[in-house]
């Protein structure tokens, strides 16, 4: 290969690789696109849990005559 062969084959990669490279960030833009963010999940309120005694825990509080 003469030196001139050998530059043009070089300023042709080098342009189709930007070419390419074009083409690679134009896909990218469009896949950002259609992706959606979902919206951020609200804070869900904690309901109280009620505790459940024991029947040996529960004194009477009545007294009987």
């Amino acid at each position: 290969m003469s030196e001139t062969d050998n530059s043009s084959f070089k300023t042709e990669m080098i342009a189709e690789i930007k070419k390419i490279q074009t083409e690679l960030n134009d896909i990218k833009n469009d896949i950002k696109k259609e992706i959606e963010k979902k919206p951020a999940k609200k804070a869900v309120k904690k309901k109280a849990v009620k505790k459940k005694l024991d029947k040996k825990a529960i004194k009477k509080t009545t007294r009987s005559k």
